[in-house]
């Protein structure tokens, strides 16, 4: 088992080499199993297709993320509004500088939206998760209690869906983008915690101050 996994480690790792060089159109299995010293059906062994290897690369790619999340999710000494702000705000800027920066990130994303909806389903069922958690914290610190934590994390995920992969879905730029988040995010705080108005304002008087530095 231990060496199945090391070679589904090297065909992951030389694919991921090709789709950033050549892009994941202009990539066949032939290439990336020559890269690999392996013949073509040997490589099918292991993965039935090219897009399963996309797959692959960007579900390792978003466990790792994930758990950068979480721990913003349940950071300490952070009340629950502005860790909520920090884990949306997070994934707007590293979705939109990923498909910024690099393009042949964006066409692969496209792909797998495309023809793999159970992984976007897989993706936003792991952030419920952590919003549940962000949640349950929430509860912990006597800050907000939601009567139902599983629909609120599905709704806030609805609320700013526009935000995760920007790209995706509009052409604004990320300072507008930004904007936009900090709007919907403020209604949002206003339905789940009396406290949210006064904690925005003092977010934005910050901003201004450290603007103005």
């Amino acid at each position: 088992m231990a060496e199945k996994d090391s070679v589904r480690e090297q065909i992951v790792s030389a694919a991921k080499k090709r789709f950033s060089h050549f892009g994941y159109a202009k990539t066949t299995m032939a290439e990336v199993a020559n890269d690999c010293s392996m013949s073509p059906g040997n490589l099918y062994r292991f993965y039935p297709g090219k897009l399963d290897i996309a797959e692959a690369i960007a579900t390792e790619d978003y466990s790792k993320h994930l758990e950068h999340m979480r721990k913003l999710a349940v950071t300490p000494g952070k009340p629950a509004p502005q860790r909520l702000h920090d884990l949306l705000f997070e994934e707007l800027r590293r979705t939109y500088h990923k498909l910024e920066k690099d393009p042949r990130a964006y066409e692969m994303a496209l792909v797998i939206s495309r023809e793999r909806p159970e992984f976007a389903n897989w993706m936003l069922h792991e952030e419920r998760k952590i919003l549940v958690e962000l949640m349950d914290e929430a509860e912990r610190r006597g800050e907000f209690v939601p009567e139902n934590k599983d629909f609120t994390a599905e709704m806030i995920q609805a609320a700013t869906m526009k935000f995760r992969y920007p790209q995706l879905w509009s052409k604004l730029t990320l300072p507008k983008l930004e904007r936009e988040l900090e709007g919907v995010l403020c209604l949002l705080l206003n339905g789940l915690c009396p406290e949210a108005q006064a904690i925005a304002e003092q977010r934005r008087e910050q901003q201004k101050r450290e603007a103005a530095a």
